[in-house]
């Protein structure tokens, strides 16, 4: 991309499929926003906001995923959250992972019944929770509700969901999993984390996004048909909104195709993924437990030694990615986040290897070590 007039090479964008910038898909969006504008449908999906096409989205999508029926969601933030709220009340239980996404936080912290989070991927403490959860709905008559994630999209490590469904035989409780970084990119046709791990049918309600993958807005819940009828009664956050634009509709319909009829997105995906992860392994650097295309990439160092990392990445080495630094991660790490798409080429992956090999002997020598930000 061009950054302030330099062009540089990208590591920050979840465009996993390479759909943004597809011939097809640029046609459709376009085609879409003539024929309709941006404006249509007029109103929210209960009033006069629905269409067949979103309804086709819908069915194409619980197909897809292998879920009973679905529903559109404007934004995929703005959803998961409505969509906890709307499933629980103060009867039930929610027990959510330690590292769960924002969204899920939000949609927790707006719960007011009991809440249990257990520590990341811990399943005994998971067990423990459960047996606290099980205690109260004894007494209050409600239901439990486990939420974690596909694909986490920080750390790159996907959730334990073999485990996770292994524990329904001992207790009673509805497994909700945000998938958005696994759908379109895990699994044998991309239908996610769940076909990956073989345990999609035992995942009670399945989120997927637009904006990764699909290179979109919105999102979509799948469930049963009785949860999903539930959810377009229930959810405010849809209720209330205007329906999703035409185009986006239109676009999405587009994506979902080419990405269903030919695994080669997923395919090229991979390719660069397993590239780039085993480039970086290679010359010894720490990439966490990442088992998804998400490239961790961890480094000893404060703030300001982060800072000049990527300040030399971006304007030395013309290289744009992602920094995490202190409070997200403890104060001596420095945590840059690569995102591996269809569209990279192996040539871009030995370049940035090579670039953080030197980087990584920089910051070593204590080069960064320096409240001056570096340059040229």
């Amino acid at each position: 991309m061009m950054f302030r007039g330099k062009e540089v090479l990208v590591w920050s964008v979840n465009n996993y499929l390479g759909m943004a910038n597809h011939p097809e898909v640029r046609k459709a969006d376009a085609d879409a926003a003539a024929k309709y504008g941006l404006s249509q449908p007029m109103g929210a999906r209960m009033m006069s906001g629905n269409s067949n096409l979103h309804e086709k989205l819908e069915e194409e999508l619980s197909s897809f995923v292998s879920k009973e029926d679905t529903i559109l969601v404007n934004f995929g933030y703005q959803g998961m959250a409505s969509a906890i709220d709307a499933l629980v009340d103060r009867k039930d239980v929610i027990v959510y992972d330690s590292e769960s996404h924002a969204c899920i936080l939000d949609g927790v912290r707006m719960h007011q019944g009991k809440r249990f989070v257990y520590a990341h991927n811990e399943i005994d403490k998971l067990e423990i929770m459960l047996q606290r959860a099980t205690k109260i709905i004894g007494e209050t008559d409600g239901g439990i509700l486990v939420i974690t994630e596909g694909v986490f999209g920080m750390g790159g490590d996907t959730g334990k969901l073999p485990e996770i469904v292994a524990l329904k035989k001992k207790y009673d409780f509805r497994l909700f999993v945000d998938d958005a970084h696994g759908i379109g990119t895990m699994g044998e046709t991309g239908a996610g984390t769940g076909e990956h791990y073989g345990v999609q049918d035992d995942i009670d309600i399945y989120f997927g996004t637009f904006a990764k993958a699909f290179a979109s807005i919105g999102g979509f819940i799948s469930s049963t048909e009785n949860v999903v009828d539930y959810l377009r009664y229930n959810m405010r956050s849809q209720i209330f909104a205007k329906s999703l634009p035409m185009p986006l509709v239109v676009g999405n319909l587009k994506r979902l195709e080419l990405f269903r009829n030919d695994t080669s997105f997923k395919d090229d995906l991979w390719k660069i993924a397993d590239a780039l992860q085993a480039g970086l392994k290679a010359e010894g650097f720490n990439l966490g437990e990442t088992d998804s295309q998400v490239t961790p990439v961890i480094l000893r160092g404060g703030p300001f030694e982060a800072a000049n990392v990527v300040t030399d990445l971006r304007e030395n080495y013309a290289i744009f990615c992602s920094l995490v630094t202190y409070p997200v991660v403890p104060k001596d790490v420095i945590l840059l986040r690569l995102i591996p798409t269809a569209v990279h080429t192996l040539e871009d992956v030995d370049y940035t290897v090579g670039v953080f090999k030197k980087i990584k002997a920089k910051l070593e020598r204590g080069e960064y070590d320096k409240e001056k930000v570096v340059f040229a």
